[in-house]
């Protein structure tokens, strides 16, 4: 494992836990608008409207996030336009990398103290970002780290966009070992519920995808949007026509379980979220990507496989098994391999494509929620000590 850089907390700044405030949404960026916003917002502010394209050009084209690097706008223009236009969003706390420099995760601080991760994944032929969609998630999937610290916020569009944005510099750097230096996939896999923050994930979409200097000019067909199963939203985003992929993360394939483990799985069964995935796919032609984390003695069984090979068995669909990745102290644990080649093999022999994914990133906390657990756990620790140096 290699540590990347910490920027430090100012020795005469209080701690962290002291500063964190209510959470709050950021000011606006520019990656909240589209182009036409960006040009009446410039001309507000008294700078003629060829300066949205200029500083868009900057932003989505040449990956730069700080207007003090864009030395061909005069110095008085970056002083209007840096407060109202490109105000600081995401501040580094920690940032990982192990797989010899092929995956790097990155904790980073919003404007009012949330804590959100994104991960840059780099593979001989592409280079992936799974970022974040919300500070923690409300759906309490006890196996998940971020479901277990309840929700913070929504992200602004602005803040889902800048994620990508910075990982595509990073990847653009040559940083990624043995990967392309351009940024093809991102996957909003990261922590919260995308479809219960609709409306800006559907925008941050189509600012990733559309063309420069408009957006990053990614295709949607390598864009995926995960969720544990928001029938309304999946039926809403059916309606979008948006070639994006939808993953669905299942995790059981029966009711019972599904109830415990996804608890929304409570107000919409097992049956219709499925339905409704399904008429994605039939809407779309994308194939399903059905998540299913391997929980030991939890989800593995034989005859779960079984039932899920029965509900998918012709379906535009494959399964993407995902070794658990324990959090610290958890109850829940990686299901054997040998269990877990049973279980791919039951899949398959039903007809059902089956890959395994790819274990990347745990010697640093690759599961999402595990570096903002692990901070909070730090910094309430530490106010605590003081709390008792104090009282002493």
């Amino acid at each position: 494992m290699t540590i990347l850089p910490v920027i430090p907390t100012s020795l005469d700044q209080p701690d962290a836990v002291a500063t964190r405030r209510r959470p709050s949404m950021p000011p606006r960026h520019l990656a909240d608008l589209d182009l036409a916003a960006r040009k009446e917002a410039v001309s507000a502010l008294g700078e003629p409207a060829f300066r949205a394209k200029q500083i868009s050009t900057h932003y989505f084209g040449r990956l730069v996030r700080e207007v003090d690097a864009m030395t061909d706008l005069p110095a008085a223009s970056r002083a209007r336009l840096t407060g109202d236009l490109l105000p600081t969003l995401l501040t580094p706390v920690r940032e990982l990398a192990c797989d010899d420099g092929a995956t790097r995760k990155t904790l980073w601080r919003l404007h009012d103290g949330s804590l959100v991760e994104s991960v840059l994944m780099g593979y001989p032929d592409r280079v992936t970002a799974c970022v974040s969609s919300q500070a923690g998630c409300g759906m309490a999937c006890p196996f998940c780290a971020t479901g277990q610290q309840g929700l913070t916020r929504n992200l602004s569009i602005a803040e889902i966009v800048d994620q990508v944005v910075y990982l595509a510099g990073v990847a653009a750097s040559g940083a990624v070992t043995g990967s392309p230096p351009r940024l093809s996939r991102v996957v909003f896999m990261g922590m919260g519920e995308p479809l219960a923050n609709y409306p800006r994930v559907i925008e941050a979409v189509r600012r990733l995808t559309a063309p420069a200097p408009e957006g990053l000019g990614l295709s949607q067909r390598h864009i995926t949007v995960s969720t544990v199963g928001l029938v309304p939203a999946i039926r809403r985003l059916t309606a979008e026509d948006l070639n994006v992929t939808l993953a669905l993360s299942l995790h059981a394939p029966d009711d019972d379980l599904r109830d415990e483990l996804v608890p929304v799985n409570q107000r919409w069964k097992v049956a219709e979220v499925l339905d409704a995935a399904f008429d994605y796919a039939a809407r779309t032609g994308r194939r399903i990507s059905i998540e299913y984390a391997l929980i030991r003695d939890v989800n593995d069984q034989p005859w779960r496989a079984d039932l899920l090979g029965k509900l998918l068995r012709g379906k535009l669909a494959h399964v993407n098994l995902i070794p658990l990745n324990p959090t610290p102290g958890s109850k829940w644990d990686a299901s054997p391999k040998p269990v877990e080649r049973e279980f791919v093999r039951r899949l398959r022999e039903a007809g059902v494509a089956t890959t395994v994914r790819d274990t990347r990133g745990r010697e640093i906390d690759g599961a999402c929620g595990q570096l903002a657990a692990g901070e909070l756990t730090e910094a309430s620790a530490g106010g605590a000590a003081a709390d008792a140096e104090v009282a002493q």
